[in-house]
């Protein structure tokens, strides 16, 4: 199995000297006093060893998941109905905005139902420009949603708030779409901006909480070996664990994502814009009582203060003295391996601490592990930028072609379907497949292979663009108005969803896990956000790129997209190839302890205020060489 000896054999005498250091002969990697029954792959019965994997069997076992408790599915029907809501809005904003409202119409739809839908009559330019805020926006948010989780709400609290606030951007949108609204096209742009930016609040405050939330609800947080009733010495390891649950999770976001954009492409064709806006409300609003029913069956991980701010102290304080004038001289300081170890608290006497520094050793690796991913996640703007297409441009280019009889927006639900398709295959045949071989198709190389396969999505987006412009009446004008449809079947953009599909599930999927699995328990939410936020980002080049994204430069568009992701792929694996080498070290790091024991409560006990009171009551730093083990009080699941 590929991987650093070293780093991984230190992983596991860390673990065992804490155990050693609690006074545990065999070290138990939960923290529960029951152990739950495991399941290997093909679902038969594991026996509990409960030992921790030595440097041998990291390298010859094979390695299996835990179970997936009953609590995460009703998180997952959450996201499911807040995803309908989601993508079943957008995928009409692209008509709405771009195309005119048609002759006699009052809704959008066109009454002979032969025409294209539409409402504002902006143009390609405004609908890009305004599809590319809305996702700028939606993904700025969640910085804001993942603070106010992280150290004031929780996630809970946070999730359900901003689900209320959802709702409310839901009702604006369905007011900017009913006919008195929709004649006035200023006034119902106006309030459309105006939904767009409230469902903002909302998705902020969502979607980075509901991410961890959902992993939180595993038992097993470290690796340990099991023996099948075949014989067969296993590793249940947490990792490949999320790496389903996460898989599972967003196969559920694409099974909302589909039925809401199939759905709704349609109503806005045969009904209008407002019963597309309406539905998915709906839907939305039996969000708030699902969460309700499971408030006393999550385990819920409390708010603690200002984690964010004593991080970034922390990486403050790290950065001293190694600026210079030289660059390499700055180079060498910041890469000689004692960036962090140089501020844990072990390495600075206790006279000289700041006052601030109320952690240990341990949540020092922590916050170096969350600091790593965000660095790891700076390139993803480049493989959002060929994500972000299927939003905009190939809506539009899909208008130029042969419709048959369908919308043209209704060929992006290509993507979900694949992945809906795609992901059970993978997690049952080829990822089990590659365990049995031994070869660990870690997190790393999944994302890198993303890159690439979403830039091959683009090729095939440029070359069909390149034939519409050869075949068109009007030339390299084919979106022009009095342009006939080129007579090339819609279905020839299949390709390009489906390969961006396959890089969703390489690249996308494995940041959720990657973001969960190395961030602090306590900045979970923050990490996430920052994973998201490269979606924002990705947008913000959009703008840059908006000049490309007409007549007749759209073969330059989908060219200068492809190449980017070629360019981020290659510069990500030659920057973080050594962390890839790292992988098992990183997640067999302790827990670190901040502000003292900080313990997982029931829903009742997590009270902000006194989250707060315990991380400030902290005034005495822990013994960096006690390596703790914060206890779990799991909230009685019986019921679910």
């Amino acid at each position: 199995m590929p991987g650093d000896t070293e780093n991984i054999a230190l992983g596991a005498e860390t673990i065992r000297a804490a155990a050693k250091d609690e006074g545990r002969e065999i070290p138990l990697a939960t923290t529960h006093s029951s152990v739950p029954d495991y399941k290997d792959e093909q679902d038969h019965h594991v026996e509990t060893d409960n030992t921790i994997p030595t440097e041998e069997d990291l390298h010859t076992l094979r390695r299996v998941p835990d179970k997936i408790p009953w609590n995460i599915y009703t998180i997952a029907f959450i996201e499911l109905c807040e995803r309908f809501s989601y993508y079943g809005t957008t995928a009409v904003f692209t008509n709405f905005i771009q195309q005119p409202l048609p002759t006699g119409s009052t809704t959008g739809a066109d009454p002979t139902h032969e025409g294209q839908a539409g409402a504002l009559g902006r143009g390609q330019r405004t609908s890009t420009g305004l599809t590319n805020f809305n996702a700028f926006w939606q993904y700025t948010m969640p910085l804001f949603g993942a603070y106010v989780a992280d150290s004031y709400l929780g996630r809970y609290r946070t999730i359900g708030y901003a689900l209320m606030i959802d709702i409310i951007g839901h009702l604006v949108l369905i007011m900017s779409s009913i006919p008195p609204v929709i004649k006035n096209p200023n006034g119902s742009l106006a309030a459309f901006s105006i939904g767009i930016i409230t469902m903002g609040f909302g998705t902020g405050g969502f979607k980075p909480n509901v991410n961890p939330l959902i992993v939180e609800q595993l038992d097993l947080d470290k690796m340990i070996v099991k023996t099948t009733p075949k014989g067969e010495r296993v590793i249940v390891d947490p990792a490949v664990t999320a790496s389903r649950v996460y898989h599972y999770f967003y196969m559920f976001i694409n099974i909302g994502a589909l039925v809401g954009q199939i759905g709704m492409v349609y109503c806005e064709k045969y009904v209008g814009f407002w019963l597309a806006f309406l539905l998915p409300t709906i839907l939305l609003c039996l969000c708030p009582g699902v969460l309700l029913y499971g408030r006393k069956r999550y385990r819920r991980v409390p708010p603690q203060g200002s984690v964010l701010g004593k991080s970034f102290k922390l990486f403050h304080l790290a950065n001293k003295g190694r600026w210079h004038v030289n660059p390499v001289k700055t180079y060498k300081h910041m890469h000689d391996g004692t960036f962090w170890e140089v501020v844990k608290p072990s390495h600075i006497p206790a006279s000289e601490r700041p006052k601030w520094m109320d952690f240990n050793d341990a949540w020092v690796d922590e916050v170096a592990r969350g600091f790593n991913a965000c660095a790891v996640f700076l390139w993803y703007p480049l493989f959002w930028i060929c994500y972000n297409q299927i939003n905009n441009n190939l809506i539009s280019q899909a208008a130029t072609m042969r419709l048959g009889g369908v919308p043209n927006d209704v060929l992006t639900n290509l993507n979900p379907f694949a992945l809906i398709i795609m992901i059970p295959l993978l997690d049952t045949f080829f990822y089990p497949a590659l365990r049995k071989m031994h070869f660990n198709f870690t997190p790393l190389r999944r994302i890198a292979c993303g890159y690439m396969v979403a830039a091959s999505a683009m090729i095939w987006a440029c070359v069909i663009q390149h034939y519409i412009y050869t075949r068109s009446e009007c030339g390299t004008y084919a979106s022009g108005d009095g342009c006939a449809p080129v007579d090339i079947s819609v279905w020839a953009q299949s390709g390009s969803y489906i390969l961006i599909a396959m890089s969703e599930i390489l690249a996308s999927i494995t940041s959720l896990e990657y973001a969960h699995s190395k961030a602090p328990a306590n900045m979970r939410s923050m990490v996430q956000a920052v994973a998201l936020f490269m979606n924002a980002i990705s947008s913000a080049i959009g703008f840059a790129l908006v000049s490309l994204a007409a007549d007749p430069l759209l073969v330059w568009n989908y060219g200068v997209v492809a190449v980017l992701a070629v360019i981020g792929g290659t510069l990500f694996w030659l920057q973080f190839r050594h962390l890839d080498k790292e992988e098992d070290h990183l997640n067999m790091l302790p827990k670190g302890q901040f502000g003292g024991p900080q313990d997982e409560v029931k829903p009742d006990d997590a009270s902000p205020s006194t989250s707060a009171a315990g991380v400030g009551a902290a005034a005495e730093v822990p013994d960096p060489g006690a390596k703790t083990y914060p206890k779990e009080e799991k909230v009685d699941d019986s019921k679910a």
